[in-house]
């Protein structure tokens, strides 16, 4: 399923047109990417939560020559399904 299809299934659902659709959509995502940017955790109960991990500096190699890189700090955002989510996918 990917975003329009959201849009469509939430236009069907609560009756109202797609541009309200695509708003209330596009709201839901947009505050969820600042809550991450933040460094926030975002949990929806029963689906799942999203966060933010912090990796330090490290040393790596470039796959091609072998040479030894440093790779700087960063944050990356991880998803983790709930229980509900993982009993319901797993029937």
């Amino acid at each position: 399923m990917n975003k329009l299809e959201i849009i469509s299934v939430l236009k069907k659902e609560a009756n109202i047109s797609k541009a309200e659709a695509a708003r209330v959509v596009q709201v839901f995502f947009d505050n969820m990417a600042d809550a991450l940017a933040r460094g926030e955790r975002v949990e929806v109960r029963g689906l799942c939560s999203f966060f933010v991990k912090e990796y330090e500096e490290y040393t790596g190699r470039n796959p091609r020559t072998g040479e030894k890189v440093s790779i700087r700090p960063k944050k990356l955002p991880f998803f983790k399904a709930g229980k509900e989510l993982k009993e319901r996918v797993d029937f």
